[in-house]
């Protein structure tokens, strides 16, 4: 077992850190190292001396990958070839299956390189399906496995997956504590490893989204400084993205621009559509943020739900396109619709992370304010400050107190003018500024200033981040 040239090419490609494209440079294309990994090409003895010199292999090596494919390995390759093909067409469930399938033959084999890959393999397909408790807990099971401390790659691998799923699940400190130990492991990789760039991709966004932006800003410098005139346009354009995430979270729109538009022309649908979708999820999430509503914004949440329609999605990503749209409504003064939409999110919350549910009731609270239903606003506001809280997401817990201060120094004016007692008990501390007012409220929706970050989509891809930290992570 674990003989087939194919897969002792991919095992030893992914434990360096490398990708396909990394592995063949200058003289295979990425098609081709695909090809010969799913066992769909048949290499030439110069091309398996060549490959192994370049994962620096011993001469040994050699030998173990030339011979025949046993019964077991057939078996083997063939699972792991069903769910690259459900993988590809996007049928994470399928590509699941066999990939389970493909672990429980190689860990009977006693491959535990390929049973360690395949089982990664399993937990991403969980993850592209919102199942982010059971990813969790076989990714804890990979990290424990003598392999991910052997092999740096492996080990990076799964921990910035690991911060990615606490991510996901709001859990931002320990999101954080993971994604360190990724770069911290990373620094022995080669410069520009895509491991590396994914490494700060899960720091910026935990950060970011912990409202440490910052840190987050030092760490995408030291990301940027991985790229050169060599790297791949698609992984330039993903770095260009996380950038221009954390920029427009500082308020610094000019850079949050430019590497947005350089984003934008470096990322291709036609090259991943998944991928694009993300990008334009989060560039229309971190602009509205920002209080940016222009032609723009709007053609990028109208591609963004294009995209989203044409792959799909689960749940999560369906409720985070539809609440930047909230928010795209509620900036533009149209408070009833926002409403409409944001009461239809509110009603699924269980499904989104803790801090996403939390800017849903927080913006849920702001337009039910606008509108003047102070009571209804109130519950919403204290719902999004427990949410925020149980996060760690420290300022937003303070964005909710200063909306819901302001409804109670309102409700203390408006009783002392009249000579009623108030509805409620008012501090007497003076109120901060909205943050997310109306356009009617502060003129302008395209007013910039004291525009606070929010979530609304890496990343994790966030993340990759319905928010503007999740997007920070790219996906």
């Amino acid at each position: 077992m674990g003989n087939g040239f194919g897969e002792k090419l991919r095992a030893e490609r992914l434990e360096r850190g490398l990708t396909q494209a990394e592995l063949g440079r200058d003289l295979y294309s990425p098609s081709y190292i695909s090809l010969l990994e799913t066992g769909r090409r048949e290499p030439t003895a110069e091309v398996i001396e060549e490959l192994a010199r370049r994962l620096e292999l011993a001469p040994k090596a050699l030998e173990a990958w030339s011979q025949p494919v046993s019964v077991s390995d057939a078996e083997y390759v063939l699972a792991g070839l069903y769910a690259r093909q459900a993988w590809d067409l996007r049928d994470y469930p399928l590509a699941a299956s066999h990939a389970s399938t493909a672990a429980q033959i190689a860990l009977e084999a006693k491959n535990t390189s390929a049973w360690w890959n395949m089982t990664y393999m399993q937990a991403e397909c969980l993850m592209k399906q919102g199942q982010l408790k059971e990813c969790q807990q076989i990714i804890q099971h990979l990290l424990e496995h003598p392999m991910a401390t052997e092999s740096v790659g492996l080990g990076v691998r799964a921990r910035q997956m690991l911060a990615a799923v606490c991510h996901g699940q709001g859990q931002l400190s320990t999101a954080v504590e993971h994604a360190l130990e990724a770069v911290r492991l990373s620094a022995q990789l080669p410069k520009g490893s895509t491991l590396i760039i994914g490494a700060h991709r899960a720091l910026i966004g935990a950060l970011a989204e912990s409202g440490r932006l910052d840190e987050a800003w030092t760490y995408c410098q030291a990301m940027n400084e991985q790229m050169d005139n060599y790297s791949m346009s698609q992984l330039a354009g993903e770095v260009a993205w996380v950038i221009g995430n954390v920029a427009f979270m500082r308020h610094d729109y000019v850079e949050g621009i430019k590497h947005h538009e350089r984003a934008a022309k470096l990322l291709s649908p036609a090259n991943d559509i998944e991928l694009w979708a993300r990008f334009n999820k989060a560039s229309a999430a971190v602009r509205l943020s920002s209080g940016i509503v222009e032609p723009e914004t709007l053609s990028a949440i109208e591609r963004a739900e294009l995209a989203l329609s044409i792959v799909g999605g689960n749940k999560t990503d369906q409720l985070e396109v539809a609440f930047i749209r909230s928010r795209w409504l509620y900036l533009t003064g149209d408070i009833p619709a926002a409403i409409t939409k944001l009461r239809e999110i509110h009603a699924d919350r269980e499904v989104l992370a803790r801090h996403t549910a939390g800017e849903v009731a927080l913006l849920l609270g702001k337009a039910l304010k606008a509108a003047g239903e102070n009571a209804d606003a109130l519950l919403h506001l204290e719902e999004a400050q427990r949410d925020f809280s149980a996060a760690g997401a420290a300022d937003r817990v303070q964005q909710a107190m200063d909306s819901a201060l302001e409804i109670r120094l309102a409700e203390r004016r408006a009783a002392a003018g009249s000579g009623t007692p108030p509805a409620s008990n008012a501090p007497t501390e003076p109120a901060a500024v909205e943050h997310d007012a109306t356009p009617q409220q502060r003129g302008s929706a395209t007013h910039h200033k004291g525009a606070a970050p929010h979530n609304g989509a890496d990343p994790h891809g966030t993340a990759q981040h319905s928010g503007t930290a999740k997007s920070a992570r790219a996906g």
